[in-house]
């Protein structure tokens, strides 16, 4: 069974930073295409980053510049390194890995981007 379990959510205040971790397990995930999306209150998920298994990333245009995506393929583990935080960044960000016709979300961990 393949399990996607995030880690590193918070309350921050704006313009700090956080380190979100997503550890796989089930399956080697290392050539899996891997990612962040977000979901805030009453708005749809929407991608925010992604990587693929040579190291293509691509971004969402809200948070480039200010998220880094990378991915540890020895720990099967991808990280959103969050600087310059805003209160527009809180949400439950969740991790996604797919590859061809599988497909596995995490459950999610909450950022809050608040004073």
């Amino acid at each position: 069974q393949v399990q996607l379990v995030e880690s590193g959510g918070g309350l921050v205040q704006p313009g700090g930073s956080l380190r979100l971790s997503c550890a796989g397990s089930g399956t080697n995930l290392s050539g899996y295409f891997m990612g962040w999306y977000r979901q805030a209150p009453g708005k749809q998920r929407e991608a925010v980053a992604e990587t693929d298994g040579v190291g293509a990333t691509r971004y969402a245009d809200s948070v480039k510049a200010r998220f880094t995506i990378s991915r540890d393929k020895a720990k099967n583990t991808v990280y959103l390194q969050m600087n310059s935080l805003k209160p527009e960044d809180t949400a439950v960000y969740y991790c996604h890995a797919h590859l061809l016709s599988s497909n596995y979300w995490g459950r999610g961990t909450q950022v809050t981007v608040s004073s």
